[in-house]
């Protein structure tokens, strides 16, 4: 039995998230994590580096969704609602951060570390190219990190440093919710948007490239 475009898409996708995932458990502050030495200052550190990346998010996805030509107003519905449904994510960050004895006007002022500054602006141009179903790719791996790498940092960060739930409700939060966007994903892979000349190989480099630059805003973090 042949293998639909769709699968095969995906297929290659796996392929780059397992890439994904092995070089991000070698970066400093996760590797830390993982081996249990992760102290209070780090967590602080993770959600004032991360709150501007969750910010940015919203507003990536709705341009993308503006950029969205007729034909594929159901595809574009499906990115503006995502973009609602995401745009207040960052208050829980920053609750997160005040209960764990942070002050508000610092994570507020906290600019994006240089890793999310180009992370920023590869998003940004890319949603503004019409029919930017490449950013797929690119949500391929950020929602499959809430879905798969969330629930697990919450609950080490929980468990090392002796926290409650509502003190991780971000990292939780994504890790039970993700898991319905990716099946919104998979819809839309699904819908006809493949048709597009190149699009399949768009969405894969863009997961790639989206990868690297998530990396490296947390290779980056405090170099502001």
């Amino acid at each position: 039995m042949l293998e639909t475009q769709a699968a095969t898409v995906l297929r290659q996708l796996a392929i780059v998230w397992g890439d994904f995932t092995s070089a991000v458990d070698t970066v400093p502050i996760i590797a830390k994590l993982l081996r249990g030495k992760f102290r209070l200052e780090d967590y602080q550190l993770f959600l004032l580096n991360h709150r501007q990346q969750v910010i940015e998010g919203s507003r990536w996805i709705a341009r993308a969704g503006a950029s969205v030509t007729g034909e594929y107003a159901e595809q574009r519905s499906w990115l503006l609602k995502h973009a609602v449904a995401e745009h207040r994510d960052y208050k829980m960050l920053e609750d997160n951060y005040v209960a764990i004895g942070g002050k508000p006007a610092a994570i507020t002022a906290t600019a994006k570390n240089i890793g999310t500054e180009a992370l920023h602006a590869f998003m940004l141009q890319r949603a503004g190219e019409p029919n930017p179903f490449d950013l797929l790719g690119a949500m391929f791996i950020i929602e499959g990190l809430g879905q798969k790498k969330a629930g697990l940092w919450g609950k080490l960060i929980k468990e090392q440093l002796a926290l409650t739930d509502a003190q991780v409700s971000f990292l939780l939060y994504h890790s039970a919710n993700d898991e319905a966007h990716m099946q919104g994903f998979e819809a839309v892979l699904d819908s006809g948007i493949l048709a597009i000349n190149g699009m399949a190989e768009r969405i894969v480099k863009t997961a790639k490239i989206t990868a690297r630059l998530y990396r490296l805003q947390l290779e980056e973090i405090g170099n502001v």
